[in-house]
């Protein structure tokens, strides 16, 4: 994919949504349910579309939280249940969509004071923490289209283990939702908004302070402050900007705000790749305002809107890698955390860079490789047999200090605290210790390629046979494996991976967006990586034509 002249500009008035069509089109438009693309349909990470589409309207929201009413009651999941919503345009209109349907179905709804935004990682943590001691169970409801543009909408379930739900529940919940929407939502309880905020079941709480409190069990907060590191922060306009200054004030931090935007149309960020507004804190283009003050700060984060992905800025080397930063908080984490057993594994999607496999091994931890998606993570991290879970995308998260969980889902603050933590204590920054494992374990050269794909190559694509698929070298190495269940877990990956000793690639759909994914690392040259790349795509081209 080209990248656009625009690209790492700031967004102009004509780049903008029209804000007031987009409600009128969340409210207005009914999605019609033999339509594919207007169904509900969980991707890796809950239900996403936009309101143009009919891919995300009303009727989705009211269908939903109905499903999820219906699934609670078949698992008796009888506790409150805590709802969330980001600073996308559509986040809060969708939380009114679901308040009525929960409240009219008499359900414990807990939500952030003052209609207050909530982060991903601060609802996987309150429901762990409702359900230590608890009788009930409690479970969560996440309104964010993640880093996604301003006009998408998404919703995203989080059950009594505090994590993404399991591919067996989210497959349930869409099921009964579009069983709704093809029954013109028959079936479905729903009170007026205002009448539910008045029944009594809808109780406010303060979610900032509980989680700010508690982040000195995951992160040395008092090594970041005694070592004076000079923190610069990028909020993106999302859900986590008002945690900070609480951060900073509890623990003594040195914290600014590079940008206190908040703003549906998201109108102060810069333009990504393919020239779109996309709030992605992994890439360098979206992230260009924070770059900007890359040298004014000991360390510069930013995240997404909902703050389950982070990026991190070094000085004088820009925006990191994800890869490179998930290969440095693992070495780290594995000889700074000294109260984790050494049987604990580190989990990585199988798309993530194989330097973690060498970080890995040089510490003689196991490592679990398991398809993308973070739900595959959360069973270690809930039952803490697992030290760290990441993503290529820059998600990630890890267990606490002395080796308890701390989430189950993940968490862009402690990854963004985390890597002045790694200052602090080191002296070196993210980014200058990645030259150094580089220098120990080779250097490598990853590229991820998105391209268009229709729903039928896509549904094809994740039915491949590896048996049929029929390649004994690449790039002129032998062929070590071929996959499409992960190796640590033996799910399906929904794609294809091929490995030799010195590359890889792998090819999937992507589980939210009608895209094609191709990965490919190789450890040789980038030449290598470019034949790898090249042989890949023959390999996909002919194995969608038959």
């Amino acid at each position: 994919m080209a990248i656009h002249e625009r690209a790492g500009q700031v967004a102009t008035q004509k780049d903008l949504i029209n804000l007031p069509k987009l409600m009128s089109q969340y409210y207005c438009f009914i999605p019609n349910h033999q339509q594919l693309a207007e169904k509900v349909s969980f991707g890796t990470s809950g239900h996403r579309g936009c309101a143009a589409n009919k891919s995300f309207n009303q009727h989705h929201l009211w269908a939903i939280a109905q499903a999820v009413v219906d699934y609670r009651r078949q698992v008796e999941i009888n506790g409150p249940l805590f709802v969330a919503f980001d600073t996308h345009a559509l986040s809060h209109a969708a939380f009114c969509s679901v308040v009525e349907v929960l409240a009219a179905n008499q359900i414990d709804i807990r939500v952030h004071q003052n209609d207050g935004f909530t982060p991903t990682p601060v609802i996987s943590r309150l429901i762990i923490d409702a359900n230590k001691d608890g009788d009930k169970l409690a479970d969560g409801l996440v309104i964010t289209p993640s880093h996604n543009p301003p006009q998408d909408g998404g919703i995203k379930y989080n059950p009594p283990h505090g994590g993404p739900a399991e591919g067996e529940i989210t497959s349930w919940i869409e099921a009964r939702a579009n069983q709704y929407l093809a029954e013109q939502l028959q079936g479905v309880k729903k009170v007026n908004y205002g009448l539910a905020l008045s029944s009594g079941l809808v109780t406010e709480e303060d979610f900032i302070t509980p989680y700010v409190e508690q982040l000195e069990k995951v992160i040395d907060m008092q090594a970041i402050a005694e070592a004076g590191i000079r923190i610069g922060v990028d909020p993106l306009g999302g859900s986590g900007i008002h945690y900070w200054q609480p951060i900073a004030e509890r623990y003594g931090l040195n914290i600014s705000l590079v940008n206190e935007a908040v703003d549906p149309s998201f109108s102060f960020m810069a333009l990504d790749k393919d020239g779109k507004i996309r709030m992605d804190c992994s890439s360098p283009y979206a992230m260009a305002g924070l770059l900007t003050h890359q040298n004014d700060f000991d360390i510069c984060v930013g995240n997404d809107p909902d703050y389950d992905r982070h990026g991190i800025v070094c000085p004088g080397f820009g925006l990191m890698n994800p890869n490179h930063f998930l290969a440095v908080a693992i070495d780290y984490l594995l000889t700074h955390r000294p109260d984790w057993s050494q049987d604990l594994a580190i989990g990585k999607t199988l798309v993530s860079s194989a330097m973690i496999d060498r970080v890995c091994q040089s510490h003689n931890r196991a490592l679990m490789e398991v398809p993308v998606g973070f739900k595959w993570f959360v069973d270690g991290l809930s039952e803490a047999t697992v030290a760290f879970g990441g993503e290529e995308s820059a998600g990630a998260a890890f267990l606490q200090r002395d080796g308890s969980t701390w989430c189950t889902d993940k968490d862009g603050f402690i990854l963004a605290l985390l890597a002045a933590e790694i200052l602090a204590v080191t002296g070196k920054t993210p980014a200058q210790r990645y030259q150094e494992l580089e220098a120990e374990f080779g250097t490598s050269f990853y590229r991820r390629i998105d391209s268009p794909i229709s729903l039928k190559k896509k549904a094809k694509f994740a039915k491949l046979d590896p048996e049929k698929i029929d390649i004994g070298s690449l790039a002129g190495d032998k062929v070590t494996a071929v996959l499409t269940k992960a190796p640590g877990n033996d799910a399906a990956i929904g794609g294809i991976k091929v490995c030799t000793d010195n590359a890889w690639f792998a090819a999937r759909p992507s589980g939210t967006e009608a895209l094609f994914k191709l990965y490919a690392e190789s450890f040789v040259d980038e030449v290598h990586l470019e034949t790898v790349l090249s042989e890949a795509q023959q390999l996909i081209d002919k194995a969608l034509k038959d």
